[in-house]
């Protein structure tokens, strides 16, 4: 006989979430490790004493962490997913019948709580994960990530002029609104409007030197255009990929079992090697406070600067970074003499140090030159010097720092670092970025997007949490089972050795 479900919604007279939720659900496990209380202290300094009362901050934080687990990138999709999940409901707190926030709330509350409540979220987390013996602490490799901003090409504008040009505008329109018959005044004004023209003749040279891309017609540029959408966000490109606006999220995560030790958000025109410093600083805090020291830091060879290398010799920590391109560990045919501070090549001439200059890039270079009257004669001038009159060195001012580099990583399997490398931080990388919402952020400015990084870090964090403890239950109920078995065996050999015994009796 066919069968035929019939259906009629009935009004339950008894109904529990808890009921539900099976014990092993992801959420419900969550509910027990994430201890959120705290946050009604730390978040009461937002809050007036009248008015209507406000999202529970805990519920608000909790809402916000199920939108990065489950990869939603926006408010609206938060609250329509909680709806229809009972998991998620417990984990909240809500009953079925109970309405949930507006998605609006979620946007004002996260605007109105400031970076200290997210950065403090972090740290909790991670030292549930230090605590259970996931962080080693020693070891820690450094990457970076675009993150699309809040923000398209089509907002880009123009700038009018650019900022200190104008700065120097003013200081000529209020020195030539004194007397023209001093003439140390009329001096000063000229002096100031030379320096204005020249500023500006600098900015339109560097402008149209990067030339990224057209918009209607016409290159646009960091340096001649902003966005009036988000005026934090940068223009970037990474190689086979479209030239957008985006932020720059720096991660250093930890080698014993891939937990992210740090994350930050930087402007997105910002080089990797200017950005660890403070991304160092903020990791061996993170880690300090739980009585963990930094030993070891492997990056790849954006991070390479002179700036960079020197924080890491400024706290004893050994680095494993490959120098940019430019950098030469010798010259060919050329010795240098460092209690002289002197290049000599292989005809015994001397090329001593002449000056400091600064490149188009911002880099200080040291300039070693010979003289014209030892490489006239030379053999050797048509090969080394061409046409020149004399032969010219430029080392930069930080090459010590590079040269040790370079010195550290010959000792080392280049290959073994590489691989270290690319096996802990790329696929934590990969994670944030395809499957915990870090894709794209939903606010504007840069203070807003860091609070985003923040969580979909906080969400990776909380699952290899949440693994962890699943593996050790696991491996604790297998030592169990051996024991158990052990002790059945035992008994039954202790069993068999009495039955042969006993005809003797």
């Amino acid at each position: 006989m066919q069968g035929k479900k019939h259906y009629s919604e009935k009004l339950f007279k008894q109904f529990q979430l808890s009921d539900r939720v099976p014990a092993e659900n992801f959420y419900r496990r969550l509910r027990e490790v994430l201890d959120l209380r705290w946050l009604y202290m730390a978040t009461k300094k937002y809050y007036g004493t009248e008015g209507q009362q406000s999202i529970d901050p805990v519920v608000f934080f909790k809402l916000i962490l199920i939108g990065y687990l489950e990869n939603l990138g926006s408010d609206r999709r938060i609250i329509n997913t909680v709806s229809l999940r009972l998991d998620m409901l417990f984990f909240v707190g809500y009953d079925i019948d109970e309405p949930l926030p507006w998605h609006s709330t979620l946007s004002r509350t996260r605007q109105l709580y400031g970076e200290e409540l997210f950065k403090q979220l972090f740290r909790d987390v991670l030292k549930q994960c230090i605590d259970k013996g996931m962080v080693g602490g020693r070891r820690q490799v450094m990457d970076s990530v675009a993150v699309k901003a809040n923000a398209g090409i089509d907002s880009l504008v123009e700038k009018e002029i650019l900022d200190d040009a104008s700065m120097y505008v003013d200081e000529l329109k209020s020195e030539e609104e004194q007397s023209a018959d001093d003439e140390k005044e009329n001096k000063t004004v000229s002096a100031t409007r030379y320096k204005a023209v020249e500023l500006h003749h600098q900015w339109k040279a560097k402008a149209y030197k990067d030339m990224p891309k057209r918009k209607h017609g016409r290159f646009v540029s960091n340096h001649t255009h902003y966005s009036t959408t988000d005026p934090d966000a940068r223009v970037s490109v990474k190689p086979g990929k479209p030239r957008q606006l985006n932020y720059q999220a720096q991660v250093s995560v930890d080698t014993a079992h891939h937990v992210i030790t740090q994350i930050q958000t930087d402007y997105a025109d910002k080089k990797d090697s200017q950005c660890l410093p403070s991304l160092l600083k903020n990791t061996i805090d993170n880690l300090r406070e739980e009585g963990l020291q930094i030993e070891e830091v492997f990056a790849d060879a954006g991070y390479s600067s002179g700036t960079a290398l020197k924080s890491l010799e400024d706290n004893n920590i050994i680095g494993y970074i490959p120098n940019f391109g430019q950098y030469k560990p010798s010259r060919e045919g050329f010795t240098y003499d460092k209690e002289n501070d002197r290049y000599t090549c292989s005809r015994g001439v001397h090329l001593p140090f002449k000056k400091l200059t600064t490149t188009s890039l911002g880099y200080k270079m040291k300039v070693y030159r010979s003289s014209a009257k030892d490489c006239g004669p030379c053999p050797l001038r048509s090969v080394c010097i061409g046409k020149s009159d004399y032969k010219k060195i430029d080392d930069s001012i930080d090459k010590p720092f590079y040269d040790r580099m370079h010195a550290r990583l010959q000792t080392v399997n280049r290959e073994k670092t590489r691989q270290i490398r690319s096996s802990t931080v790329e696929p934590v990388l990969g994670t944030l970025v395809n499957y915990l919402a870090m894709r794209r952020v939903n606010t504007r400015g840069i203070k807003q997007a860091n609070k985003c990084v923040l969580m979909s870090a906080i969400a990776y964090n909380l699952k290899k949490l949440l693994k962890w403890e699943s593996r050790k239950i696991k491996v604790t109920a297998i030592a169990k089972m051996k024991e158990a078995k052990n002790a059945l065996q035992n008994l039954i050999f202790s069993f068999l050795s009495i039955l042969q015994l006993y005809p003797l009796l």
